[in-house]
Parts: C-alpha cells; sequence; structure tokens
C-alpha cells in the first residue's frame, strides 16, 4: 500500500509503548524508598542511644560442682627413707697356727657366746716346744741362782750374774711365746653372735691367716639410709623411729648415728637406727623402710585428684569462698599415706572442689553441691 510506513528491521527495542514498561518503573522506585528507609532507621546510621541494636549480654551460668567442707587437723610430720639392715659387729676368724683341724666345736648357724670354742688346731707341736720352753727356763733360774750365790761368796762376778739374768729373761720370753702358740690352736668367737659360716672340716689342714669362720653379731640390729640434707637439721640422735622390714616385721628403734659428712655422690648423709633383734632372728641384708617423726603441722586430707596447676605450675587447690567463688590456694605436700594425702596452705576451714575443678578457674562463679558417697571416702581420713 502506498504511503505506509515500512517496519523497523534495525532490531532496536522501544518499551515506550510496552504495557509492563510502566510497572517496571514503580516497582524499582519502591525498592528505592524502601532502602533508604532502613538505612535511616539507625542499625547502620547510628541513632542518638550509643546502645541502640546492641544485644545484652547473656547472664553467667554457675557450673555444678561438688565440694567437700574440710577442718584443718594436726597432721605428725614423718621423715621416711629407705635402707637395709647390716650387722652390729662382723669379725673373720683367721688360723693362726699351722696345723691339721682337730676338732669343730659348732655348726655354722650356730648362736656362739664370747670366748666360746668354735675349732681346734693339732696341738702336739705346740705342746712340745711349750715343754721345752719350760725346762730351759727352769735351767736358766737355776742358773741365775747359782751366780747370785756365787756372787754373795765373792766368787762370781757382775757380769756372770747379768748373763744369768739375762738368760734368764730370754728363758720366759721363750716360754710366753710357746704358750701363745699353743692358745692360738683354739679358735673362738671374739663376741657373741651367730655363725655366720664354717669354711673348715675335721681333719682339714689349715695355714696361718686362712679364713676358718665368720660370726655377726645382729643383736641390737642396725638400720642405715641415706637422709636429704634439707631434712637433717629435723633429726637428732635418740629420737623414736619405726622400722618395717621387707618380711612384714615391724619394729621400734631409736636413731643412733647420724652423719657429719655428705655422700659425695648423692649428697645424702648416713643415718643408723638402733633395732633391738633379741637371739639375733632378724638377719643382717633385709631391705627396710625407716619412719622418723619429726613434728607436727596443721593440714588437710585430701584425695591426690584434688590438686591442680596454677598458670605457673605451682601446685594448688581450688576452694569455694563465701560468694561461691572459685579461689586458687597454694599447697604444699606435708604428708602422704596410702590413702591419701595431708596438705598445708588452706584456710583453718575450706570448702574444697572435689568434683569439677578441671572446669573452672580462679573468680568462677559456680553452684556447690554436695559431693556422692563414694567421692566422699576419697578424701576422709
Amino acid at each position: 500500500m502506498a504511503g505506509a510506513t515500512p517496519p523497523d528491521q534495525t532490531g532496536k527495542l522501544q518499551f515506550d509503548t510496552d504495557k509492563g514498561a510502566g510497572r517496571s518503573k514503580w516497582i524499582a522506585g519502591l525498592f528505592a524508598l524502601a532502602l533508604i528507609g532502613w538505612m535511616g532507621s539507625g542499625v547502620i546510621l547510628p541513632s542518638g542511644d550509643p546502645d541502640a541494636g546492641v544485644v545484652a549480654d547473656a547472664p553467667d551460668r554457675a557450673v555444678s560442682v561438688a565440694v567437700m567442707d574440710s577442718v584443718a587437723q594436726n597432721v605428725p610430720l614423718v621423715l621416711t627413707a629407705e635402707g637395709q639392715s647390716i650387722p652390729d659387729r662382723a669379725a673373720t676368724l683367721r688360723a693362726k697356727a699351722d696345723g691339721q683341724i682337730a676338732s669343730v666345736a659348732v655348726s655354722r648357724g650356730d648362736l656362739v657366746s664370747a670366748g666360746q670354742e668354735i675349732a681346734r688346731i693339732d696341738a702336739s707341736i705346740a705342746e712340745a716346744q711349750l715343754l721345752q720352753a719350760q725346762t730351759q727356763l727352769a735351767q736358766a733360774q737355776r742358773d741365775y741362782d747359782n751366780a747370785l750365790a756365787l756372787q754373795d761368796r765373792g766368787i762370781a762376778t757382775e757380769d756372770r750374774v747379768s748373763q744369768a739374768r739375762a738368760a734368764r729373761a730370754a728363758a720366759e720370753a721363750a716360754v710366753t711365746s710357746a704358750q701363745d702358740q699353743l692358745d692360738n690352736t683354739i679358735v673362738t668367737a671374739p663376741f657373741a653372735g651367730r655363725l655366720n659360716d664354717l669354711t673348715v672340716n675335721t681333719g682339714e689342714s689349715v695355714e696361718n691367716g686362712m679364713v676358718l669362720a665368720e660370726v655377726l653379731d645382729n643383736d641390737p640390729l642396725t638400720v642405715v639410709v641415706q637422709v636429704p640434707q634439707q631434712a637433717l637439721s629435723r633429726l637428732q640422735t635418740g629420737q623414736d623411729a619405726q622400722v618395717s622390714f621387707i618380711t612384714g616385721e615391724q619394729k621400734a628403734g631409736t636413731i643412733a648415728f647420724i652423719g657429719a659428712n655428705a655422700d659425695r655422690q648423692t649428697r645424702t648423709f648416713r643415718v643408723e637406727i638402733i633395732v633391738d633383734n633379741p637371739d639375733s632372728v632378724m638377719p643382717a641384708g633385709l631391705s627396710a623402710r625407716v619412719s622418723m617423726p619429726t613434728g607436727q603441722a596443721r593440714g588437710h586430707f585430701v584425695s591426690p585428684a584434688v590438686l591442680s596447676l596454677g598458670t605457673n605450675g605451682e601446685l594448688g587447690v581450688k576452694t569455694v569462698d563465701a560468694d561461691n567463688r572459685v579461689v586458687f590456694s597454694t599447697v604444699q605436700i606435708v604428708r602422704a599415706q596410702t590413702d591419701g594425702i595431708w596438705i598445708a596452705g588452706l584456710p583453718e576451714q575450706a570448702r574444697i572442689i572435689t568434683v569439677g575443678q578441671g572446669f573452672v578457674n580462679q573468680g568462677d562463679h559456680v553452684e556447690p553441691r554436695a559431693p556422692a558417697q563414694d567421692q566422699t571416702a576419697l578424701v576422709q581420713p
């Protein structure tokens, strides 16, 4: 048709005649107004109240912990040390003469008294030598007497008398020596004790210096322990001690010796405790634990499980104050037992946290509760 407008073939979009074009503009305008209103509400832009929009902190929630009421008690302080028993005296018996064992009077393990015969060496040679020496002494005595008589008559000189006197003295010395040789053929115990060893039998030959037996004096028995230097000032001789042997026996003892020079290796001091041991029933060489009371202190009895470490690694206990706040107190262990420990450093009366101490810190608010029955048993002396 002539005069008609040809269609636009350039691909340009036209929205002016679109029915939805006006609606889109209205939606965009409303969205912009909403955004401006939200920004002006004060959530992003500060309002006059600085605390507006800030969420209030939730109230603290108290942690429930088990608490035990404890009152300090007098605690005997005891120093404990490990050691072993040794004989009070020990002697090795050696032969003092050559010869053959003629007899043995005791058996190994027997109790012997001081001076009791242990064994006898054949004494026939020693007896003959003694008889010879005694005969020579008798002759020397007669010669001396004759010299004196002749001197009185003016026949013998002073030199002859002196020679006779010297000969008599030599003969007396020979008799004494022969008697000693005879006495040495009898082996005796130097003190009362137990015959711990006997190495010879009848008929055996022995030489001078050979070991024949050993005698131990175990009454009293001596227990030796090493004490650290920081505890030395708390001990003194005459102090009582309790000795527990590895065999189960327990004996009362007394401190008899405190060393005055520290061991170069361990820097500890030797302490000896004397224990009565009638008939040497307890043998030497037993391991023993010695408990020595050294005074007393005030302390609380607790289970080791209640102990905690402070921020600097110090050992302590957590308690609860009157405001139910946690208090950490540094403590010292003054005595340890198999069923618990005694600690010092807490007030005379304290509420000790026994369960839950690992979940609270100094100053925390807690809710105390009584411990269960099995937990109470862990902290009662």
